[in-house]
């Protein structure tokens, strides 16, 4: 097989093979390009000498597998033959396996290590109720996708070992359960031992059973007991998992991977049990059942589901989150209301009459959040005790608010607004359903003392434990769920890696921050921000300056909010301390929530200008993608030209990435050199070890905006690659790189002849990302994306 597949190019059915991704005794996993369906895909392609009885067997498992389909299943697309070759075609998830985590890192700590592992259970007990073993589980069939959710390989398709059984031993020795060592037939129980073996290693970072002689490795397996060593720094709930899992006896483990599932689940959240199996802790059951006579809460659960769900799917449109929020009439109003309010006036000129026209305007993930937030209001109005719902909920808006400022990548933006605000969601519960409770809980912590331990005091269960069970009961997405848990211990030294820790850190942060604003400690509130953010800057890799100035722009939305939408905040209330410096109300809402300078500059009459122009660019392709009828290349033209003439541009370049050679391409320009545009952009995505990294495509590979303002200074163009310094080489210029799911498939670049000239102001950015975002929302609605 390595003799026929050897290098880039070559071609096996219709795909182009690309790259190798990795080797087994087996077979050998190509990337390739699928020219029918224009997209990426791995191939795996077995060895040229399978018998025919193998390869019939392995055309009917393929059979079977192929109708797997689950978030933490990797799928299979094809399984055929080309030229005496068999090969199976599956989706190309980009990022390594848990093998590559585990020597990167080391043992993973025991929250994140079950967390991976509730994906991998959830996938294996997909499989099973279609009749699917998978009799191969190890930490290099589980691939990490760049979302953090583990995805599981190679379902029933497992490597062939000979041993000395009559029947057919299938697995890698190691990882193999006694039965599957002695050849007995597939059993669910083989996959629950194999995920014991597996979370063993995630929790010690070493294999529980090395051995350099397959044969040996059988045969202790089947004689010996496998044990979590001594060492594993995990508590006696989750020893007691793993060696359940492990028991040598099938009889003796859980009966199947849900079980084990639920009981990992337990183990991270102790309240989801209750939730589960209607048996637990009498708060969150009292709880429960007032929920289910009051239906306030319940109907604001499956509201959140609905519009998360539309709003995070690739394949919906426009019209379906849409629909989905003219479902409820006064949603809808406030909606309309708030993005015509003096917020978005810059960019919707108070003309925003329809839905639809407000998601092409600001995107899907604003009109989601924004969305989130008015249906929390809704819930918090109207009540006997709603000063302290209406600052609860202002608490968590901010925090919600505040965390999507700090989140550097524009992909993690929409997760943690959600994230941070929903790790609120025990507190409005409580203050929800138990104000008197919540009033002694108050009290306490005015004595000093931790929220989480006043609420043990008061209700016998943590705030958490009370908002995991109720999301739980929701049906929340499983993500959602994870990222709503505030991280425990210390704040880390070093940066968080991107994903759900990321996400929650930045929770955390925004959370304390919120705290400091709505009860001061013995410093004032600044100071107390200010050693906040000193305290997580090293793990959100911030500055903390940067983080102080993100809390004033949370603070000045919360303030934009809060007056839009009529919020009262009473003279005196701890609530006032969360808006902007100053603010005042009643003048704000019956002005319409903003009043203009007394005097306008010339700087301030040119800013205006080009908010003008790029604001009238705005309206007419929400227009265009709002009717539904539109020619992406129009779209993509009237961005460019809007941005190239209301800047006063040098050159505007829309670049796109090549899926086959992974490079990013000039295809659209405007003003110098535009016909040039493919030949002067044209440079690799993905890193090249022990080069100089390239600043470009380190930019459209973690998605974040950047505005170059003075290139010439001392130590930039050192930081510019040699195409560009070589080629182009302007003194200021824009990149503002465009996602969709959560990979950079193409970027905008602008630039002027002087330093300096490209530096727009924060409203000015806004427009440009606007007009971004539009340009994404052409490709979604068009099919191209």
């Amino acid at each position: 097989m390595s003799r026929v597949l050897e290098k880039r190019g070559q071609r096996i059915g219709r795909f182009e093979v690309l790259r190798p991704l990795g080797q087994g005794a087996q077979a050998t996993v190509w990337l390739a390009h699928d020219p029918r369906l224009q997209r990426e895909v791995a191939i795996k392609v077995l060895s040229a000498g399978a018998g025919a009885a193998v390869l019939g067997h392995w055309k009917h498992e393929a059979h079977a597998v192929s109708r797997l389909s689950h978030p933490h299943i990797v799928p299979l697309f094809e399984a055929d033959e080309s030229g005496g070759q068999a090969y199976l075609v599956f989706e190309w998830v980009p990022g390594g396996t848990l093998g590559d985590l585990l020597r990167a890192r080391g043992a993973l700590g025991p929250r994140r290590a079950v967390e991976l592992m509730l994906g991998v259970l959830d996938a294996l007990a997909a499989a099973h109720a279609q009749g699917i073993v998978h009799r191969d589980l190890k930490p290099s069939n589980v691939l990490l996708a760049a979302d953090g959710r583990a995805r599981v390989m190679d379902f029933g398709i497992a490597a062939r070992v000979t041993g000395g059984t009559d029947g057919d031993i299938v697995g890698t020795p190691g990882y193999m359960s006694p039965e599957a060592a002695r050849g007995e037939a597939p059993h669910p129980a083989m996959d629950v031992f194999g995920a014991g073996v597996l979370l063993a290693e995630l929790l010690t970072g070493q294999r529980l059973l090395h051995e350099r002689d397959p044969l040996r490795a059988l045969q202790r397996v089947q004689r010996e007991d496998l044990q979590l060593p001594a060492t594993a720094a995990v508590d006696d709930g989750l020893r007691g998992i793993v060696q359940r899992a492990l028991a040598r006896n099938a009889t003796h483990r859980y009966d199947g991977a849900a079980t084990m599932r639920d009981a990992l689940a337990a183990w991270l959240t102790p309240a989801q049990a209750a939730v589960g199996d209607g048996g637990g802790h009498g708060t969150l059951e009292f709880l429960l059942r007032r929920m289910r006579h009051k239906a306030d809460f319940p109907a604001l659960g499956g509201a959140v589901v609905r519009i998360q769900r539309t709003a995070a799917s690739e394949n919906e449109s426009l019209r379906s989150l849409s629909d989905e929020i003219l479902r409820d009439v006064a949603l809808t109003n406030k909606l309309l209301r708030l993005v015509n309010s003096a917020g978005f006036a810059h960019a919707a000129g108070g003309s925003i009459t329809t839905v639809s026209r407000a998601v092409a305007l600001i995107g899907f993930d604003a009109v989601r959040n924004l969305a989130l937030s008015l249906v929390l209001l809704e819930h918090m109005q109207n009540q006997q005790h709603a000063a302290e719902l209406k600052e609860e909920f202002l608490r968590a808006l901010l925090a919600g608010t505040l965390a999507g400022e700090l989140a550097p990548l524009l992909r993690e933006t929409e997760e943690t607004f959600i994230a941070a605000l929903f790790q609120n969601l025990g507190r409005l519960l409580c203050a929800f359903y138990f104000p008197e409770e919540a009033q002694r809980m108050r009290q306490q912590l005015e004595q000093g003392g931790d929220v989480e331990q006043a609420a043990q005091g008061v209700l016998g269960l943590g705030l958490q434990d009370l908002g995991q069970g109720v999301a739980r009961s929701w049906g929340l997405p499983e993500y959602l769920q994870r990222a709503m848990y505030t991280p425990d211990g210390e704040v880390p030294t070093r940066a968080s890696e991107h994903g759900i820790e990321r996400v929650r850190w930045i929770g955390r942060c925004a959370n304390e921050i919120s705290d400091c604003l709505l009860h001061p400690g013995t410093a004032n509130a600044q100071q107390e921000i200010a050693a906040v953010a000193e305290r997580y800057a090293r793990v959100l890799a911030a500055d903390p300056a940067g983080i102080v100035a993100s809390a004033s722009r949370a603070r000045e939305r919360l303030t934009d909010f809060a007056r839009t939408m009529g919020v009262d905040v009473a003279r005196g209330s701890a609530a006032r301390g969360l808006f902007s410096e100053g603010a005042t109300f009643g003048e704000a809402v019956a002005a319409g929530g903003s009043v203009p300078p007394a005097d306008a500059s010339a700087a301030a009459a040119a800013s205006a200008a080009v908010t003008e122009a790029l604001t009238n660019g705005i309206a007419e392709v929400t227009q265009s993608l709002a009717s539904g009828d539109f020619k992406l290349n129009d779209v993509l033209h009237k961005v460019l030209s809007t941005m190239h003439a209301a800047l006063g541009l040098q050159r505007v370049v829309l670049c796109l990435r090549d899926a086959r050679t992974e490079r990013m391409i000039g295809r659209l320009g405007l003003g110098l050199g535009q016909a040039q545009a493919g030949r002067l952009f044209a440079f690799a995505l993905r890193e090249t070890p022990g080069a100089p990294v390239d600043l470009f495509a380190a930019v459209c590979r973690k998605g974040v905006d950047t505005v170059i303002t003075d290139a010439t200074r001392d130590g930039m163009a050192a930081r510019l690659p040699a195409w560009y310094t070589a080629s182009i080489n302007a003194p200021s210029f824009l990149l503002l790189p465009l996602m969709l799911r959560q990979t950079p498939f193409g970027l905008i670049y602008a630039d002027a002849a002087k330093p300096g000239a490209v530096a727009p102001q924060e409203k000015e950015l806004a427009l440009l990302r606007a007009l971004r975002n539009q340009i994404v929302m052409a490709f979604r609605q068009s099919g191209n994306g």
